[in-house]
């Protein structure tokens, strides 16, 4: 199966190199990375750019012209992906917060799912354990909350560290998609699983970026919490009525 992971980046400069390698090093046979950068001042698209000609066939870089968010960076991914002939395409962050490492389990879940989860929120699961009690409840309560809203049965629903076949991207509406933050990432988890697609769980550990800043803010935080509503009623013609959804996966080993 040939995989292809795309990575948004803005200002990780200070983790591109190490990620890049940590990823190369894994036992996929034909891995290929896709770098989605949006004019970083920190010089991350120049490393990106390096990295790539290191990478001849293995790493391409997609540079855009500013800050346009992570809905655009990812659609414009999954469009080059698909191009290019990959067989599964992968989300995830590029500041290490996302085991490199779990792409293996990810990657396994897909020869029985459509799309793997790297969850925090099952058995094995985990954030970080130096968050405050404060962060970690703030984290699972917004979780609890959109699947609330939702009514669907994913443990995890904002998580970014995913993997979906080629042919569950390319039956998605994509075109309908609207949020543009990190709502996004619920936005795509509800609508697979409005079109039963089956998912796999897999446990992560998600920990606290090693380098540079967080791009989280309240600002982002609220713009959520109102956005879901926004999502329930946009896709009310997608939504199963009674249905349980096609979870395969709560954990593996």
């Amino acid at each position: 199966m040939q995989v292809t992971v795309i990575i948004p980046t803005y200002n990780e400069a200070e983790n591109l190199p190490r990620l890049v390698s940590a990823i190369f090093s894994l036992p996929i046979r034909g891995i290929k990375l896709l770098i989605v950068d949006d004019n970083s001042p920190d010089g991350t698209g120049r490393i990106a750019d390096d990295l790539a000609r290191e990478n001849p066939g293995r790493l391409e870089v997609v540079h855009r012209t500013g800050k346009l968010g992570l809905r655009t960076a990812y659609l414009e991914g999954f469009k080059l992906a698909i191009a290019r002939g990959a067989e599964a395409v992968g989300q995830m962050d590029a500041d290490f917060s996302h085991d490199p490492a779990r792409l293996v389990e990810l990657v396994a879940a897909l020869q029985t799912a459509d799309v793997a989860f790297g969850s925090r929120y099952v058995p094995g699961g985990s954030v970080d354990e130096q968050w405050p009690l404060w962060r970690k409840g703030l984290s699972a309560f917004g979780n609890f909350y959109a699947r609330t809203i939702l009514g669907f049965s994913l443990r995890d629903v904002t998580t970014g560290y995913r993997l979906w076949r080629r042919e569950a991207i390319l039956g998605m509406p994509l075109e309908r998609i609207q949020s543009s933050g990190y709502v996004f990432l619920v936005e795509m988890a509800y609508i697979a699983w409005c079109l039963k697609y089956r998912t796999a769980q897999v446990p992560i550990y998600f920990a606290d970026r090693r380098f540079g800043k967080s791009k989280m803010s309240l600002k982002i935080q609220l713009e959520a919490a109102f956005r879901i509503w926004q999502v329930r009623w946009h896709f009310r013609d997608l939504r199963r009525k009674g249905a349980s959804g096609r979870l395969l996966i709560e954990g593996l080993p």
